[in-house]
């Protein structure tokens, strides 16, 4: 069986607006890990923010993308900026795209945090890392390396 593709639709930015707005209060939402991520555009320089959800692994901190290459991957890549916040908490990082290798069990631990986004990765929850590391270049990850307070 073959991974879902990603697609925005109307369910997913109407989930989108609901989860923005519990964020942005400062609420968060159960069995989340959820953020504000925002980044500079990287053709309009304007400012886009997503929800998104962080994840700890060996002692660092990591985005994930579920969904493949969305347009804040495509964002960071040119200015590798992260803004996260949620409510009154603000934090700014640089951040470092992760190779195959190290995005592995990054990859493995947010399927097994957040399962809701399972159908998106061919590997399977019992998978061992090696199976993510081959699917990092559809689920690009990375590290934030340094906080810019």
């Amino acid at each position: 069986m073959m991974a879902r593709k990603y697609r925005l639709g109307i369910m997913r930015k109407a989930a989108n607006v609901l989860v923005t707005a519990f964020l942005e209060r400062g609420i968060p939402i159960a069995g989340s890990t959820g953020w504000l991520l925002t980044t500079r555009g990287r053709r309009s320089g304007a400012d886009r923010t997503t929800p998104v959800n962080v994840v700890e692994v060996g002692g660092d901190r990591w985005l994930v993308s579920p969904y493949g290459q969305v347009g804040w991957v495509h964002n960071l890549r040119v200015d590798a900026t992260a803004r996260l916040w949620r409510g009154r908490r603000r934090e700014t990082w640089e951040v470092e795209e992760a190779d195959a290798a190290t995005a592995g069990p990054v990859l493995r631990a947010y399927v097994r945090k957040i399962p809701v986004t399972a159908p998106f990765f061919d590997a399977k929850l019992t998978d061992p890392a090696e199976a993510f590391a081959v699917e990092a270049d559809r689920h690009p990850v990375f590290r934030l390396a340094r906080s810019r307070v």
